[in-house]
C-alpha cells in the first residue's frame, strides 16, 4: 500500500490518522480524503497535523471523481451507512480495496450483493475489519464446522442511546436499572439502529448471518462503558466474549476501539508481518 483514500473527516478519521502517524514503517506517498464540503476545512487542519510522518503527499477533495483520480490502493471508510451506499460500489470498481467499518449498512442484501459484483469487477476485495468486538475469528473458524447459536448482547449507558429509536422506548435519563428495548435479529438491530449496531452486523457476517443471529440491545445506568457480549455454540467450540470498550470522545455512540481496528486493518497492508 502506497496510496491511501480515506472518507470522512470525523472522529474515526481522526483515529485512523493519529494510528498510522505512530505506526506506520514509513511515510506513505499519499493519503487523501474525501470529505464533504463543509468538513474540508477539518480534513485539511487533520491532515496537517500528522504532516510528514503520515505521508509526503496529503490531498483533500470533496468529489468522488477527483478522489478517485488520485489512485488510492486502498480506501477506508470512515463515514457511516450513507457513504458505504453512495460511494462504495464505485471505489471498488475503480480497483481499490475498500475497508468499510459501517457494516451494519450490508444488512441491505442488495447491496452487499452490489458491492461484492463491483469488487469482482474491479478485481479487488470488500473487507471488513471486526471492530469494536473481539472473537470474529474465532466465530468464523467455528461457522466452518457447523454453528448451532450465536447472540450478540450490546450494553450501553441509557444517554448513548439518545438520538436511536430506544428514546421512543424508554425515558433514558430516567431508568434505573437495565432495560432490554431490543431482542430481534441481528438484520433488525443494524437496520433500525445504524449507528449503534455495526457490531451485531459484524457478527451476524462472521457468523450465522443476519436473520439466524440473535440481537439484544440494553440500556445500563450502571455502566459508563460500552460492553459487548458475544456467545457462540457450534460443533467446535463453545464461547463468551465479554469486551468493555471505552466510548469515542467524538461520538459517544461509538467505541474508540472501531478506530483502532480499522486503523490495525490498514496497517497490516504498510507492514510486513501481519497477525
Amino acid at each position: 500500500m502506497r496510496r491511501l483514500g480515506i472518507i470522512g473527516a470525523g472522529g474515526m478519521a481522526e483515529t485512523l490518522l493519529q494510528a498510522l502517524a505512530e505506526g506506520l514503517p514509513a511515510p506513505l506517498e499519499a493519503v487523501v480524503i474525501l470529505a464533504s464540503a463543509r468538513s474540508a476545512e477539518k480534513a485539511r487542519r487533520l491532515l496537517e497535523r500528522f504532516g510528514e510522518k503520515l505521508a509526503r503527499q496529503r490531498l483533500v477533495d470533496t468529489e468522488r471523481a477527483a478522489f478517485l483520480a488520485t489512485r488510492p490502493d486502498v480506501v477506508a471508510e470512515c463515514a457511516g451507512h450513507g457513504a458505504v451506499r453512495e460511494h462504495g460500489a464505485a471505489v471498488l470498481e475503480a480497483g481499490a480495496e475498500l475497508i468499510v467499518i459501517s457494516t451494519g449498512a450490508l444488512a441491505d442484501d442488495a447491496l452487499r450483493v452490489a458491492l461484492e459484483e463491483a469488487a469482482a469487477r474491479g478485481g479487488t476485495r470488500l473487507v471488513l475489519p471486526p471492530g469494536a468486538v473481539g472473537g470474529i475469528d474465532v466465530l468464523g473458524a467455528a461457522r466452518l464446522s457447523g454453528l448451532e447459536e450465536v447472540t450478540y448482547t450490546g450494553r450501553k449507558p441509557p444517554l448513548a442511546w439518545k438520538g436511536t429509536p430506544a428514546e421512543a422506548l424508554l425515558d433514558l435519563g430516567a431508568l434505573t436499572e437495565a432495560t432490554v428495548f431490543f431482542d430481534g435479529t441481528a438484520r433488525e438491530a443494524a437496520l433500525r439502529y445504524p449507528q449503534n449496531a455495526n457490531v451485531a452486523a459484524t457478527v451476524a457476517l462472521a457468523g450465522a448471518g443476519f436473520d439466524a443471529t440473535r440481537v439484544r440491545l440494553v440500556a445500563d445506568p450502571g455502566i459508563t462503558r460500552n460492553l459487548h457480549e458475544v456467545s457462540v455454540r457450534s460443533a467446535a467450540a463453545e464461547f463468551s466474549i465479554r469486551l468493555e470498550g471505552r466510548p469515542s470522545a467524538a461520538n459517544p455512540k461509538t467505541s474508540l476501539t472501531a478506530g483502532y481496528s480499522l486503523a490495525r486493518e490498514v496497517l497490516n497492508r504498510a507492514r510486513p508481518l501481519v497477525v
